[in-house]
């Protein structure tokens, strides 16, 4: 199961990334930004505007199939991995700056995500089973009353 966790969240920040990355550069060419026909025809004309759409639609069906099976909280935590992938191949492609909030930002998400993991391990690995009222004969006959 740790391997679908693993391959599924690399699919879905591979989509979410392309989809960024392929958004900024149709931006690029879409400028300069105007109401018109022959703008819709140049955004349109641009192949990142269809990398975008691939992205966020790929994006899209790999998070329906992870939440399927993966625990909500850490896996909207881990959907966020592709702020760093961004990031990082912005500075690559883009050649974007990163100063010292952008990483400090990183770190936080990194953070959080494994805290996240490591609560959900320890939910996961307890082994002391939690009471049910109900299924306590003498519970279930004081809550009839």
């Amino acid at each position: 199961m740790k391997r679908f966790y693993l391959v599924g969240f690399l699919v879905l920040m591979a989509f979410d990334t392309l989809a960024q990355l392929s958004l900024k550069k149709a931006g690029d060419a879409a400028l300069p930004l105007e109401l018109s026909p022959s703008w819709l025809w140049r955004v349109f004309a641009q192949p990142w505007i269809y990398g975008a759409l691939i992205g966020y639609i790929g994006a899209f069906f790999t998070w329906m199939h992870l939440l399927r099976r993966a625990p909500v909280g850490p896996a909207f935590a881990a959907s966020h991995l592709e702020i760093i992938s961004v990031l990082a191949l912005s500075h690559y492609l883009f050649q974007e700056s990163i100063g010292l909030p952008q990483i400090l930002g990183c770190g936080f998400i990194i953070a959080g995500i494994a805290c996240l993991a490591v609560s959900e391990a320890q939910d996961h690995g307890s082994t002391e089973p939690v009471e049910d009222p109900t299924d306590n004969p003498a519970g279930a006959s004081a809550a009839a009353r």
